[in-house]
């Protein structure tokens, strides 16, 4: 057992020598080369090297970035669409979600007919800040887009499809 411990930390040990081996040769190749940010008789990474990639990898994303940049034009405008979105669960599981329908319409109505339209089960969800979703097993945008157009609920340039 102790010839294990013996081992490994003396890979580690080796495995470290190297990567502090591979920064002092890259830091030696930009002197050479005398890229911006190399310092001479340094052995360490620029600060401002690593600010910029400390930036640059904790920069926050947002999935509805791109929907949300074409709605922030009005905020009467951001109503007029209905927008078809996909959400994964778990494998190939996936939730069509519709949200921004007109309130004037019967959501459990609409449900109804797409549930028997699409043979799949749906629930309408209220959500504080959306106000009603209609969800629906599946990936189905498509369908539901040429469904809306076709009973003629929205016209076609009032939709907008998300997702991959």
């Amino acid at each position: 057992m102790e010839f294990i411990l013996c081992k490994a930390s003396y890979f580690y040990k080796e495995r470290s020598k190297f990567k502090l081996q591979g920064a002092i040769q890259a830091k030696k190749r930009e002197e050479r080369q005398g890229l911006p940010g190399a310092r001479s008789g340094s052995t360490s990474f620029p600060s401002e090297f690593l600010v910029d990639l400390f930036l640059f990898d904790h920069l926050p994303q947002d999935p509805f970035a791109e929907a949300n940049a074409g709605d922030s034009g009005s905020a009467a405008g951001s109503k007029d669409y209905i927008h078809v979105r996909i959400q994964q669960r778990n494998g190939r599981k996936s939730l069509t979600t519709v949200q921004g329908l007109k309130k004037e319409f019967s959501y459990s109505k609409i449900l109804k007919d797409l549930k028997k339209e699409f043979c799949c089960n749906g629930t309408v969800v209220q959500d504080p800040e959306l106000g009603q979703v209609i969800q629906l097993q599946g990936d189905q945008r498509k369908n539901v887009s040429n469904f809306l157009v076709q009973a003629g609920i929205v016209k076609k340039e009032h939709i907008k499809i998300h997702g991959f």
